[in-house]
């Protein structure tokens, strides 16, 4: 046994120094530095020793500060402390390898590793013709690679070759010029023969060279843009010649031919395909990190993504039409009647231009519901925006490409989602549309809604004409006090007015009920709320025109029960009045009912709202001193010039009415004085109201009124009437005074509204009071 194998099989212990990145071969001289407490405590206890040996492996997990054995690569070199110098944090070091180790166990970890190892013996070299042409084209090839990377320290690699006194040297000599990842080096380490090492450093230096290469051709097919373009513009660069010599289609080049074949396939107007082959002609020269670049790429894809031509086909089965109708909502007859006229006209003329209808009513009365229901009865796509609160033009218009990040307006956007040309486009609350220094959004809607302008309505982003004259426009709105007339003239208005207790009975037995037991998953049976328990949540609970705050109530009854059945327990058999107030809370209204008896000077008039008809008291009263009239309760103008023409004809007619003493001043309030008022429709009351003052007699305490009055002592028409009429039947008023130029406007109430309730038509203020108040106030003939 040889004297080397003897050493191989005397175990050694020694300190170990960790290393983290690198690995340290034997024969080879460099330096080394200890930071962590373990590196630094191993250092100390080898430089103690007589031998100055330690121990050096590579961590395979460098986050690990206190390595274990699994943490260790078990093939390390024994070194030799040749230099040492210590500061306050680090301790600096020339290390030299000797020879291989093998980690047979890690004895202690603390204060530093100690482990027992095993030497190895070097790798075994065979003197064959292989070996060599190997060992000398290792040579060759770590000169070129030193040459290629412009080493800071290069040296003669040939010379340097014969001084090394054998080929195992050499190799971990060579190993050590390349900057190799941890693992090949640790797999070089480990080779049992040099033939092995040799074939493996072959290997990785052949890899590095090769991707030396590669970066060198790129470096020089981008060297002429490397000044003028960015960091990021240098990367797409040598990406692009990395692709071209992998022999990897550009993906720029790639992208342009698929815009060009989506624009061969699509179906566009021949002015639109022309446009578009200029600009993506245009993007083709350009580069992709140029800002235009992308800018034409989203253009490219709007004008591809747009329903030129695509249209759905109209479903024109009236019958089917009605039917679908009738099962989405309940009454409106009307207006029901005028999209079945529509439907008529597109099947006698097919060519005939989509109606712009704006449906004005209070909310919750089912204006955007509506809009669903006949895009379903005509089988269009449905697409809604809102307008509510739009200030800039350009939502609507769009933004020119010249601005950073612009884009379509909100008009084309939705044709692009609809993805046809026909679609029913509600546009929501357009009466509260803003304007201000950046536009007017309602003269922008001016060319959009215009059948004889929207043909060829052109977007500042799109820049071409695109045909809107086959869209359906339905707009909403609460109110047309602010709606512009220009705009206004465009649309055919639809009122949709609030509805009665009865309907809203009918609304929730059909709609409402359904719909909120299955949100909340609810069986039929577990859910059962009777008729009288809706009437006590439309009387007490909600208060409205519409019946948004009743299917709220109606689905936190769902909730209720559902909460009961989750937590174990049993849902009533049926939902009563009495149980109202422990499920929803207390009453939120009180039930109104007109007063018994009206002193002298009091009137009730009717008044309009956004949420519906509501009844005004209006109390007058004679003051001893002063003159003329005073007005309280937050009247508007128009409000209070009907106050001011109401007490000149009852001052004027005085005499006629029976009216003795006009002496002092009358103070007219109208409660609430908390809520502004306004509006024309309370002349009659107000005058009234003066009337009965002034003669002594009190007004009918059942009877309701609203007309607006002249000078003269006409009674002119206003609006509101099914709104008002409902108000007076729901306080339990029973005759209702109006004008009789309104006396159309009766149609509109319900059959049983008209059947209970008496209405006088009034053509002047005589007959008014002479219903209102009687027994001689009124004018002698």
């Amino acid at each position: 046994m040889s004297e080397n194998q003897e050493q191989a099989k005397t175990p050694l212990e020694l300190p170990i120094f960790p290393l983290r990145n690198s690995v340290l071969y034997p024969y080879a001289l460099g330096p080394f530095s200890a930071g962590r407490r373990i590196s630094m405590e191993a250092v100390d206890a080898a430089s103690g020793s007589e031998e100055k040996e330690i121990a050096v492996f590579a961590q395979r997990d460098i986050a690990v500060d206190v390595p274990d054995q699994d943490d260790l690569y078990e093939i390390g070199t024994r070194a030799v402390i040749k230099r040492m110098a210590r500061s306050e944090e680090t301790v600096e070091m020339i290390l030299q390898g000797v020879e291989r180790i093998r980690l047979v166990k890690l004895e202690k970890q603390d204060p530093y590793l100690l482990g027992r190892f095993e030497a190895l013996p070097m790798p075994a070299w065979e003197d064959t013709p292989e070996a060599e042409a190997l060992k000398q084209e290792l040579v060759a090839l770590t000169k070129q690679y030193q040459g290629m990377v412009q080493m800071a320290m290069s040296f003669d690699v040939e010379q340097a070759a014969r001084q090394l006194e054998g080929p195992v040297q050499l190799i971990y000599f060579l190993a050590m010029i390349p900057d190799l990842p941890l693992e090949k080096s640790q797999q070089i380490l480990e080779a049992d023969s040099a033939l092995e090492a040799m074939k493996r450093l072959h290997e990785y230096l052949s890899h590095e060279i090769k991707v030396l290469k590669l970066r060198q051709e790129i470096a020089g097919q981008v060297q002429g843009e490397m000044e003028k373009q960015q960091r990021e513009h240098i990367l797409r660069q040598q990406l692009r010649a990395i692709q071209e010599e992998l022999g990897e289609t550009n993906p720029e080049d790639q992208e342009v031919a698929e815009l060009r074949r989506r624009l061969e396939e699509a179906d566009l107007p021949e002015l639109v395909r022309e446009e578009a082959e200029r600009e993506l002609n245009r993007m083709q020269r350009l580069n992709a990190s140029s800002p235009d670049y992308q800018v034409i790429r989203n253009y490219l894809d709007l004008v591809l993504e747009l329903p030129w031509k695509a249209e759905t086909e109209d479903v024109l089965d009236l019958k089917r039409a009605r039917e679908v109708l009738d099962e989405d909502h309940y009454g409106l007859e009307k207006i029901k009647e005028r999209i079945l006229e529509q439907l008529a006209v597109l099947k006698l003329n097919p060519e005939a231009k989509a109606p712009i209808l704006l449906f004005v009513g209070p909310p919750g009365v089912g204006k955007t519901s509506l809009g669903k229901s006949i895009a379903r009865a005509l089988g269009r796509k449905f697409e809604r925006l809102s307008l509510g609160g739009l200030h800039d033009e350009s939502e609507l218009r769009g933004h020119r490409r010249t601005y950073v990040g612009a884009m379509p307006g909100r008009i084309i956007q939705a044709m692009r989602r609809a993805q046809v040309r026909n679609p029913l486009l509600m546009l929501d609350e357009v009466d509260k549309l803003g304007r201000d220094f950046r536009g007017d959004p309602a003269s922008a809607l001016l060319e959009i809604l215009d059948p004889n302008q929207n043909s060829d309505f052109r977007d500042n982003y799109l820049d071409l004409p695109f045909d809107l004259s086959h869209t359906f426009f339905i707009l909403t709105a609460n109110t047309l006090d602010t709606i512009p007339g220009p705009l206004l003239d465009r649309m055919e208005v639809i009122q949709l007015s609030g509805y009665s207790d009865e309907e809203k009975l009918e609304i929730a037995k059909r709609y409402l009920l359904e719909r909120q037991r299955k949100d909340a998953g609810l069986t039929s049976e577990q859910f059962v709320v009777p008729d009288e328990t809706l009437r006590a949540l439309i009387r007490d609970y909600t208060r409205e025109a519409g019946v948004r705050n009743l299917e709220r109530a109606i689905g936190r009854l769902a909730r209720r029960v559902a909460l009961t059945i989750a937590e174990g327990g049993e849902a009533p058999p049926r939902i009563t009045p009495d149980m109202l107030g422990e499920m929803l809370g207390k009453r939120l209204h009180t039930p109104d009912e007109a007063r018994k008896e009206l002193p002298a000077g009091v009137a009730a008039g009717l008044a309009w709202t956004p949420t519906g008809g509501d009844v005004l008291y209006i109390e007058a009263i004679r003051l001893p001193t002063g003159e003329g009239l005073r007005l309280t309760g937050q009247l508007g103008d128009v409000m209070k010039e009907s106050a001011q023409a109401a007490y000149s004809w009852v001052i004027a007619h005085a005499q006629e009415l029976g009216i003795e003493d006009t002496s002092g001043a009358v103070h007219v309030h109208v409660p609430a004085g908390a809520i502004p008022k306004d509006g024309p429709s309370a002349g009659v009351t107000m005058a009234t109201a003066i009337a009965s003052l002034l003669s002594g007699k009190a007004a009918r305490a059942d009877t309701a009124m609203t007309g607006e009055i002249t000078l003269t002592g006409l009674v002119l028409p206003v609006g509101g009437i099914k709104e008002k009429v409902l108000a007076a039947r729901r306080l339990g008023f029973r005759q209702v005074i109006l004008p009789r130029q309104n006396e159309e406007d009766l149609d509109d109430l319900p059959e049983d509204v008209r059947k209970e309730m008496h209405f006088v038509l009034a053509d002047r203020i005589d007959q008014v009071l002479e219903t209102a108040i009687g027994n001689g106030v009124s004018q002698k003939s």
